[in-house]
């Protein structure tokens, strides 16, 4: 009689778990580096005319965009695609590089940090009015409660009032949103790196003349600029403007653009942590706190699907 031993297979985690988990992974490194945006932002415009660090930026992340296609013989997006593809393009492209540059020209990039951190719940809305998409009643709880928490803080750090250039960062807020929700959702038919390209291609033939027009008056002043504004200029163009973009519409795709971009509640304290460290602006314990408070939201958020 000859005995029979079975092994257990592993279990194996659902692909849609799977997705969720490199989804999120995705979505956190995209945080990571779009958190160095207004740090290095706000080093640029200290030296360089914001229409022409906003703009320039998407010049050089297009120039770069037109490679990456040409080099994956990218297909044509198809007809119904252009429409969300000019929405992202108006989001992303302009509308937020744009307003936040100038913005950065008065506020400290610690404080307009904290007013990013209602975007992930504009992302949110925007993907339920674009993509119905249907989060659970916690998920909106905790999306909420996230965004309460950076609102009470940005008035607490203004003074308990909002200025102009509060109600700028705000617009470029849901305007960026509306790019992030638009995009996510297209990375679910095409790669995430052929939609932040053909969105900025989109976008070049209004921004090649506008930063043609801006710079030239002032190349005698661009040329005295220091290392450090064109620190900041390069990074905002090559990882804020493209590369960032590869790894979030590509983790919205997976995860879910609400879901996903839930992960940006932690951008506003990262943010902080890169002011500190490249601007020398102050990093508080109130900070702190608010940073502990909002992570905690996040990972319940996470949780209640």
């Amino acid at each position: 009689m000859s005995s029979h031993t079975s092994t257990a297979a592993p279990t194996a985690h659902p692909p849609r778990l799977r997705d969720d988990r490199k989804g999120l992974l995705l979505g956190l490194i995209a945080v990571a580096l779009f958190s160095l945006t207004l740090p290095f932002t706000r080093l640029a415009v200290a030296e360089l005319d914001p229409t022409f660090v906003a703009l320039g930026r998407a010049l050089v992340a297009a120039g770069l965009a037109g490679l990456w296609l040409w080099h994956a013989r990218a297909p044509l997006p198809r007809r119904e695609q252009w429409l969300p593809l000019a929405l992202v393009s108006l989001g992303c492209v302009l509308g937020f590089p744009w307003l936040t540059s100038i913005a950065m020209r008065s506020l400290p990039a610690s404080h307009g940090a904290v007013l990013v951190g209602i975007l992930p719940l504009a992302t949110a809305v925007f993907a339920v009015l674009r993509g119905k998409e249907h989060p659970s009643p916690g998920f909106w709880l905790m999306a909420l409660l996230g965004t309460a928490l950076v609102v009470v803080f940005a008035l607490r750090q203004g003074g308990g009032s909002f200025h102009l250039a509060d109600v700028l960062m705000f617009a470029a807020v849901l305007l960026g949103a509306l790019g992030y929700a638009e995009g996510g959702r297209l990375a679910q038919a095409m790669p995430g790196q052929h939609v932040i390209s053909w969105a900025l291609l989109l976008a070049l033939p209004f921004v090649l003349p506008v930063v043609l027009w801006s710079a030239w008056p002032q190349r005698a002043l661009m040329a005295q600029a220091s290392a450090a504004a064109w620190l900041g200029f390069a990074y905002i163009s090559v990882f804020s403007m493209f590369i960032g973009f590869f790894f979030w519409y590509r983790g919205m795709a997976l995860g879910g653009v609400a879901r996903v971009g839930q992960t940006q509640l932690l951008q506003p304290f990262l943010t902080l942590l890169g002011a500190a460290v490249l601007l020398h602006e102050p990093l508080t314990g109130e900070s702190l706190l608010f940073a502990g408070a909002v992570i905690a939201v996040v990972a319940i958020g996470r949780k209640l699907k």
